[in-house]
């Protein structure tokens, strides 16, 4: 044996496998499509509150993604090996908003099939997918549900309190109440008519009702 043939196996001929050429152009394009997930999540987004390391994450994912199947769509024994090792991850963040799942196959995507060298699937999914997103998850801020925390003294100012809500707004369901001595408190579901909340102050100004709170409802009610 001699001493060329002792490193024919050895990692340092595994640097060519992937040219380099072709790694500047999927990581480039990973990062600008992983940046356009990013401005869609951005654009989209209606949850209760708006994290923005989750969109960067985005952009991470498809680079990583990227990156990954280069490195396992040159080597078999590799791609065993990487299967193994990701079989153990385990992912302990929980992910709040449903819609959320669905931005990180996308980013995920993205990358498999640009490390592929399908560059114009890749580019011409993300666009019809961001238009669908933003066609359909952009939706106006009103007609999203709402919690009402509504808190009154006794039955005649709830039964007056509830029919102007029922008035006001477009659609009302009582989600939960708790009656005290002189304290009666309820949960209530609604849709707004508008943008414009003035009937609250109205709402918190008569007799009989002590406090009212809306808060934004992200549709997931725990009762």
């Amino acid at each position: 044996m001699t001493f060329n043939d002792i490193f024919k196996s050895s990692f340092l001929e595994k640097m060519n496998s992937v040219s380099l050429l072709d790694m500047v152009v999927a990581m480039v394009l990973a990062f600008a499509l992983g940046l356009f997930i990013f401005f869609i999540y951005k654009k989209t987004f209606a949850g209760v509150m708006y994290s923005s390391t989750f969109g960067v994450t985005l952009i991470a994912m498809s680079m990583v993604s990227t990156l990954l199947i280069l490195a396992v769509s040159s080597n078999v024994i590799l791609s065993l090996g990487m299967v193994g090792a990701l079989s153990i991850v385990r992912f302990r963040t929980p992910i709040k908003e449903p819609l959320d799942i669905a931005f990180l196959f996308w980013a995920i995507a993205v990358g498999i099939v640009l490390a592929a060298g399908m560059i114009p699937l890749a580019v011409f999914g993300s666009l019809v997918i961001g238009a669908v997103m933003y066609l359909f998850a952009n939706k106006q801020s009103h007609i999203n549900p709402y919690i009402v925390v509504l808190r009154c003294e006794n039955h005649d100012s709830e039964t007056q309190a509830l029919e102007f809500l029922k008035q006001n707004t477009e659609k009302m369901v009582i989600k939960s109440k708790t009656a005290q001595a002189g304290r009666i408190e309820l949960n209530t579901e609604i849709r707004l008519k508008s943008d414009n909340t003035d009937f609250i102050n109205i709402l918190a100004s008569m007799s009989g009702v002590n406090s009212v709170a809306l808060v934004s409802y992200n549709g997931d009610y725990m009762g």
